[in-house]
């Protein structure tokens, strides 16, 4: 189902692609209302398209393969760390990239094969890196010298290996997640990488199969990709490359996100190039797998009118932290009357107590009141991952939906479960 009846058509590329307006004007996705979903799951609420969330890892997996027969996608699960989506991936055919245990044994509960897990991270503790050989994963990516040092004092049979390099690729995206640069905190210069693999060559257990690379999240151009397959060519040839993920999405009217096709066909363009024919070609898409699946639905529980008009929600960075740290701008809509043309431009702002717990500056709104549903579109990625108890919230639930029914995959986390964290009076006295 296309998305419809939007009173801006361009919101059509940013709302999941199973979204519509309702002739009444009610905002729905998967045949399911964003009010109803409210009342029954409460808010706030993240929402998942879960038919548009599978038919994006089929376009990906099958568009790769198209143009790299021995090819692999991989679900770069930090973006959205629900068991479901782990489950979703599996069974569409996707490899799972992890980054540390948690993920790992959701990875691992949902039922993903063990060989198709990749395990990801700059500072693997032993304990992760003994369940992650215990579980018998396809690879880890080793980071540095530490990696292989406590590797070496537990493997006991062999066990694949990508080393991640640093390609020199700093795209123009926030600080705080580009990962290519030569200063990242995430891989070896290319220099020190090929050290490593010499002297991994005849190691009777660490098998080095491949190279991994990553330059950033939220890449709204396709160049930067092209040139860090490239510097793999430096290293000599290899049975596997992975080059990580990173394409950018539409969060707004104003961004011009590259299309999948344009981002694949770059990406292959150089790794043909590069790469000898045959090798594995893999690919770790997050964001632009799950980012405009997802969406975040909220009640307005104010709007004042002093110096400027502010539309206070019952979320805010507790729920939707990227904002303050990715520099998102999120586009809003008020459910109940998706349809109609805004008449006001306010402050979209949150519950905790920072005057930085701003949701949208000039939020495009149409006669916001308290009571109204409002969404935010395109919240699929670390929306989720990054959700907190800021001033004491709680972490809101997830549901999925398709042909009008919706499926709780994530419980609203419980006064009792926040409380029970901590050691209170019946087992500790604090009062002296």
């Amino acid at each position: 189902m296309a998305a419809s009846g939007f009173y801006d058509p361009r919101f059509e590329r940013i709302f999941p692609p199973n979204a519509a307006v309702r002739a009444d004007g009610v905002l729905e996705v998967g045949g399911c209302s964003l009010p109803a979903l409210t009342e029954e799951f409460g808010t706030p609420l993240y929402v998942v398209d879960e038919q548009g969330l599978r038919d994006r890892m089929r376009a990906y997996r099958e568009g790769l393969a198209a143009r790299w027969p021995n090819s692999q996608v991989a679900f770069a699960s930090k973006s959205f760390p629900v068991l479901a989506a782990y489950a979703i991936a599996a069974s569409e055919g996707l490899a799972i990239d992890v980054a540390g245990a948690g993920e790992l044994l959701l990875a691992l509960e949902s039922g993903a094969p063990p060989e198709l897990i990749h395990l990801h991270g700059n500072a693997k503790s032993h304990e992760e890196l003994v369940l992650a050989v215990d579980a018998g994963i396809g690879a880890i990516v080793l980071d540095g010298e530490a990696d292989v040092e406590r590797l070496d004092a537990l493997l006991t049979r062999p066990q694949d290996v990508l080393i991640r390099i640093i390609p020199g690729v700093d795209p123009r995206v926030p600080k705080a997640i580009s990962t290519g640069g030569a200063t990242s905190k995430f891989g070896l210069p290319i220099p020190q990488a090929k050290a490593l693999i010499a002297r991994l060559a005849e190691h009777p257990f660490i098998n080095v199969v491949g190279l991994h690379l990553h330059i950033g999240s939220q890449v709204l151009e396709v160049e930067p990709f092209e040139r860090a397959v490239e510097a793999v060519r430096e290293l000599g040839e290899f049975p596997v490359y992975n080059i990580g993920g990173g394409l950018g999405v539409n969060y707004n009217v104003r961004h011009n996100a590259p299309t999948l096709d344009e981002y694949l066909d770059g990406i292959t363009a150089a790794a043909k190039r590069v790469l000898p024919a045959g090798s594995r070609l893999i690919i770790e898409p997050g964001r632009s797998l799950v980012a405009r699946a997802g969406m975040t639905a909220y009640r307005v529980n104010n709007v004042k009118r002093t110096g400027a008009t502010f539309v206070a929600v019952d979320g805010g960075l507790a729920d939707q932290l990227n904002v303050a740290l990715m520099n998102m701008e999120f586009t809003p809509i008020v459910a109940d009357r998706a349809s109609a043309q805004p008449d006001t431009v306010a402050q979209l702002v949150g519950r905790q107590c920072e005057s930085g717990d701003l949701l949208v500056d000039r939020a495009e709104l149409a006669a916001p009141a308290t009571g109204d549903t409002i969404v935010l579109a395109a919240t699929g990625a670390y929306g989720y991952t990054l959700s907190n108890n800021y001033n004491g919230a709680l972490k809101p639930a997830v549901v999925f939906c398709r042909n009008g029914e919706s499926r709780l995959a994530v419980r609203r986390q419980t006064y009792a479960e926040f409380l029970g964290h901590h050691v209170g009076p019946s087992e500790e006295s604090w009062s002296s």
